[in-house]
């Protein structure tokens, strides 16, 4: 399933070229055209990532970063802003209320592609890591439990490299059909093999078929 970005922009050009951009990437993109209309589509697609102006009728980029950090939910979100207010202070304020990244305009649409990738990446690693750290007696995936020594929880993005290691397809293949990079899927893949508790990918594929982690 493509990672869902929402970008905020009272430009339409801007929104328009952002968007076409990122869904040629590969990624589901909503958008809105100021901060109030966009809280209202974090709360109903639950994106993966915000791509925002700063200076926006209604409700302007800094208040919506504000109220998106006010909820637990979205405290890792990551967010980026685009903006013409270059100063310090302008930035140092983006920085406090939770922003990741900062991008002036102009800006190059290659440049915004590989800072959203790299953030994507980041929070999915952190998102990985921290459901590592759950164990208990029982495994629960997609709803099924069956007895374990411990709670093997998969995000999202590990359950779908699972599924196309178990295809037999390289980290390279996996990487290019998942839009992540060959070292992301290695992480990915480490992961799984602890979670695991496997020693190579065959085992890990054999672990998978008998526990049913797969379709």
């Amino acid at each position: 399933m493509p990672l869902t970005i929402l970008v905020v922009d009272d430009d339409f050009g801007t929104r328009l070229s952002i968007s076409d951009y990122l869904e040629i990437s590969g990624y589901t993109v909503i958008s809105a055209e100021n901060g109030q209309e966009a809280l209202e589509l974090v709360d109903k697609h639950k994106p993966h990532l915000i791509v925002t102006d700063i200076t926006m009728p209604e409700m302007d980029g800094y208040d919506l970063v504000k109220r998106i950090r006010s909820r637990p939910a979205f405290r890792l979100l990551p967010v980026i802003f685009l903006t013409a207010h270059t100063a310090i202070q302008s930035r140092i304020r983006g920085y406090q209320l939770g922003c990741d990244n900062y991008l002036p305009k102009p800006f190059e649409l290659d440049e915004l592609g590989v800072v959203i990738r790299a953030l994507l990446e980041r929070s999915q690693l952190i998102e990985s890591e921290l459901r590592s750290r759950v164990s208990e007696s029982v495994v629960v995936i997609n709803g099924a439990t069956s007895t374990l020594s411990h709670e093997i929880n998969l995000t999202e993005r590990e359950q779908q490299v699972l599924d196309l290691l178990t295809e037999g397809r390289s980290n390279v293949q996996i990487g290019e059909k998942l839009h992540l990079s060959p070292r992301t899927i290695e992480k990915y893949v480490s992961s799984l093999l602890r979670k695991t508790e496997s020693n190579n990918r065959a085992e890990l594929v054999r672990f998978a078929m008998t526990n049913h982690l797969i379709d």
